[in-house]
């Protein structure tokens, strides 16, 4: 075994969550940082979401280690219960009930209401004591509509001050799509914090990795190549779980080489052995027709000023070439050197035009078709 071979104290890549391996990465530590907030605050409804082994399990396991005494909690990692299941096993987590009236089936003829007033009698029994309640639900996606309606009437176990009990509904992506449904609009309406997960970036990856080494105390045992850790990042995308499955497969193959350098190659051996494949380099995208047509007239508009500059292509001639035939100087743009061109070619000759003579005024007026000349007050004078 591998943890032998490099001196660990247990697996430092195992499956199971343990919060003590958490690495809190970015979106991870706000993810937690907003759940105790809301839990304070004694907000009723909050939301956690991520992918498939983002590690929101593990984000509830430790958020439960961070709670006081004074916080009752309950965390439900079965989502396929009806609504009385759930609430004899909210009551069991709660204390109220022992394990061995659920097991005799003593609590199995209670009815939901009695259930749920059992369940209100216990949440006002902790407001003289400053307690509070914590329910946590994981897999929250799969939760019936039915059961998800009677969360939401349970919610509304509360005081004129505060809600008597907080409900964390844990899930993937598609949680939010199924709060979203009209039937839930009442529940989703009711969601005051929704916290999400995301994957490790490259950077993340690495320290996630140096974390859980030295966390299960073989840091200095073995090493991942740069590189190595790349192709970690590639082959999982930043997904927790499947970088555990790489470097688990990896430190396996690493022991039995007996190397304590991680390469590229055993990474690459380990996503073969899993079945991963790597995410194919996105294609590049068709150019826009604006960009062809842009880049055509681009193309026209350097020719026309290289010819302004330069003259035609067949001017670019070498000087001991015969010269070719003289164009009319007109097609160089040069100034014209023909022969004159008579007026005669382009205007008719002027026709004369009669002039008829102007009668005479009397002295003092001026002609009604005057203008510019002398004012008429002129005249006085």
């Amino acid at each position: 075994m591998y943890e032998q071979y490099y001196g660990f104290v247990q697996s430092p890549f195992t499956l199971t969550p343990d919060p003590k391996f958490l690495y809190r990465s970015e979106s991870h530590e706000e993810a937690i940082t907003q759940l105790l907030q809301a839990i304070r605050r004694k907000e009723g409804f909050i939301v956690l979401t991520g992918d498939i082994g983002t590690g929101k399990t593990t984000i509830c396991r430790a958020l439960l280690e961070q709670l006081d005494s004074a916080t009752f909690t309950s965390l439900v990692l079965n989502p396929f219960l009806s609504v009385e299941e759930l609430l004899r096993e909210v009551l069991l987590d709660f204390g109220v009930v022992s394990r061995e009236a659920v097991r005799s089936g003593r609590m199995l003829a209670a009815s939901k209401h009695e259930l749920i007033s059992t369940l209100h009698e216990f949440l006002l029994a902790l407001v003289p004591i400053r307690g509070s309640a914590v329910l946590i639900i994981d897999e929250a996606q799969h939760l019936s509509p039915q059961v998800l309606e009677q969360i939401r009437i349970i919610s509304n176990l509360e005081t004129n001050e505060a809600k008597l009990l907080q409900i964390v509904l844990v899930g993937q992506l598609n949680l939010l799509n199924v709060l979203a449904d009209a039937e839930l609009r009442q529940l989703d309406q009711r969601i005051s914090m929704r916290a999400a997960l995301k994957p490790l970036t490259r950077e993340e990856v690495e320290a996630y990795i140096s974390h859980r080494l030295r966390v299960a105390r073989g840091s200095n045992a073995v090493a991942f190549e740069p590189e190595a850790v790349d192709q970690v990042h590639r082959f999982s995308g930043g997904v927790p779980r499947i970088i555990n499955l790489l470097a688990d497969r990896a430190l396996m193959a690493g022991a039995a080489a007996h190397v304590n350098r991680i390469t590229p190659g055993l990474i690459e051996d380990a996503a073969r052995t899993l079945g991963l494949k790597a995410p194919e380099a996105p294609a590049p995208r068709p150019a826009s027709r604006r960009r062809v047509a842009l880049a055509a007239a681009a193309v026209v508009l350097a020719a026309l000023v290289l010819f302004l500059l330069v003259g035609p292509v067949d001017t670019w001639i070498d000087p001991g070439a015969p010269a070719p035939p003289q164009r009319p100087a007109l097609w160089r743009g040069e100034a014209a050197a023909a022969r004159p061109i008579p007026a005669d070619d382009f205007m008719p000759p002027p026709v004369p035009v009669p002039v008829r003579p102007r009668p005479a005024l009397p002295p003092g007026e001026v002609p009604d078709d005057y203008i510019g000349q002398v004012p008429r007050a002129r005249s006085q004078f």
